[in-house]
């Protein structure tokens, strides 16, 4: 990263802070690494560039998902302001910043995903609303904003004008610079989505309350369960580029072999990145015992043969939907006698599982059909006394179950996340929803309850099944989950 001419972003200027007039000029102050700017350069840095606003722009894939989406909110909130924020960068360490990631309630309504935009739905007077989304606008050349800011263009690339985010997004676009003031002298009921942007919160101080803003977050929240056939669409190339991953990763496991997990998740990364947008969550890339660690993203652990390596990873796309498939794969190609038996049991689990999923089904049937294979093989292998409902009964399977069975997936990994108890585990499926069915059993390295030889190994199988008309799809189905289909797969990949 070039440090060269970053002269300090004036208090003014900064991203924080959003309320200074676009007008105003950039005057560095002088410090000890960057001196301030003679007049003569700034004067020159005015002028002499072309002029390059694009024109004629096509809406974005999602433009008329996105106004319907608009549309039904405003339905659902009649006579209300709604401000739904797309957040600001984060610092990770002094300057510099996490890649920035717009929130999914407002990337779910507008498609935008740049970084202090704000959408908000201003009530008609004749019933609806009209929608305006606030973006920052170019970087002023007039007062050097777009070279001495350090978030103007000339450091961290063009952005859309006004005019051009308008004809991509198909909503009127303002500076957002203006709408602190404006949100401050507003009247009349307001919701907002809070969490993402704290300038806004602080305009909304005395306009909003917690339990009204709870209620457009959790709305929103269930709005996404449904997805739409852009949202399938996006949702099946994130699985297909997904499946290219795991591909690449057993083309690697020689080179894993030799160094670590953190083979394996750069290898998935370089897939995330080419195919896609980013990873959609942290990759675990557990080998060996480390595969019975839920959520194990420290992928500094040593990759063995014999052993068994569970990588559960997905591709978001650049759309920001996400893929999460995760499979367990013999290191060396070939199950051994109780790795196939552990894994062949969590593959009935799954099928029973992936079988539950159809719609007018409870949400939970598929959790409890999968966890009822669990528990007659636990109970079959002596591993828990039975009988096998009273196992179930008391939950004594979860020693080595661990976890629900599923979740909804979408713009976020685990979606739907703020909706109610009532509209989600204990809902109803319907066609268009997509959720995980990923059953797993964990045997932890020091557990005295099961023999020796189980103790370091976990086993989880997940793919991502969207729940149609007559049943479900296995969106993930590119991928094989059977075990001799898995090991025939693994040499296949390998010879090619």
């Amino acid at each position: 990263m070039s440090e060269e001419l970053t002269p300090e972003t004036p208090e003014t200027e900064t991203p924080e802070s959003l309320e200074a007039p676009a007008a105003e000029a950039v005057k560095p102050r002088k410090n000890g690494l960057y001196p301030a700017v003679s007049d003569e350069l700034a004067e020159n840095m005015k002028s002499g560039w072309a002029d390059t606003e694009l024109h004629g722009l096509e809406p974005i894939a999602q433009a008329a998902h996105t106004a319907a989406r608009r549309a039904a909110l405003s339905a659902r909130f009649p006579g209300e302001r709604l401000v739904v924020p797309a957040g600001r960068l984060k610092t990770r360490s002094n300057d510099t910043e996490y890649a920035f990631r717009a929130a999914s309630e407002y990337a779910y309504l507008t498609g935008d995903q740049t970084q202090d935009g704000v959408l908000v739905l201003e009530p008609a007077a004749g019933g609806g609303h009209t929608a305006t989304i606030y973006l920052l606008p170019r970087s002023d050349r007039e007062n050097g904003e777009f070279w001495l800011s350090g978030q103007g263009e000339l450091w961290v690339g063009r952005r859309h004008s006004l005019a051009e985010a308008e004809q991509l997004l198909g909503i009127p676009a303002k500076d957002v610079r203006e709408l602190p003031a404006a949100l401050t002298a507003a009247t009349g009921p307001v919701r907002a989505v809070r969490g993402y942007d704290a300038g806004i919160e602080s305009a909304l101080t005395d306009k909003v309350t917690a339990e009204r803003d709870e209620e457009l977050r959790v709305h929103l929240s269930e709005a996404r369960a449904v997805k739409d056939d852009f949202e399938i669409g996006e949702l099946q190339k994130a699985v297909d580029a997904t499946v290219h991953g795991f591909e690449d990763v057993v083309k690697i496991l020689d080179k894993a072999e030799a160094t670590s997990e953190r083979y394996i998740e750069g290898t998935f990364f370089l897939r995330a990145r080419v195919d896609g947008n980013d990873i959609g969550y942290g990759s675990i890339c557990a080998a060996g015992p480390h595969a019975t660690t839920l959520h194990w993203v420290r992928n500094d652990g040593d990759v063995r043969s014999g052993e068994l390596l569970l990588l559960d990873a997905g591709v978001e796309t650049h759309s920001l939907y996400t893929a999460d498939v995760t499979r367990t794969l013999p290191i060396d190609g070939r199950f051994n006698a109780l790795q196939r038996k552990i894994y062949d049991a969590v593959y009935e689990a799954q099928e029973a599982g992936i079988a539950a999923v159809k719609p007018g089904a409870a949400y939970r049937d598929f959790h409890d059909a999968s966890q009822r294979v669990l528990t007659e093989k636990l109970v079959e292998w002596g591993l828990v006394e039975g009988p096998v409902e009273r196992v179930l009964e008391l939950g004594l399977q979860r020693r080595w179950t661990l976890h629900g069975t599923g979740h909804m997936l979408g713009l976020d990994v685990h979606d739907c996340a703020a909706a109610r108890t009532e509209a989600y585990v204990n809902g109803t499926l319907e066609p268009g929803m997509c959720l995980t069915v990923e059953p797993g059993l964990y045997f932890q390295a020091d557990d005295l309850t099961v023999p020796e030889e189980y103790r370091g190994i976990g086993v989880r199988i997940e793919d991502d099944i969207l729940v149609t008309a007559d049943g479900n799809r296995n969106l993930s189905a590119g991928l094989p989950r059977q075990a001799d289909e898995v090991e025939a797969w693994m040499a296949s990949v390998k010879q090619g």
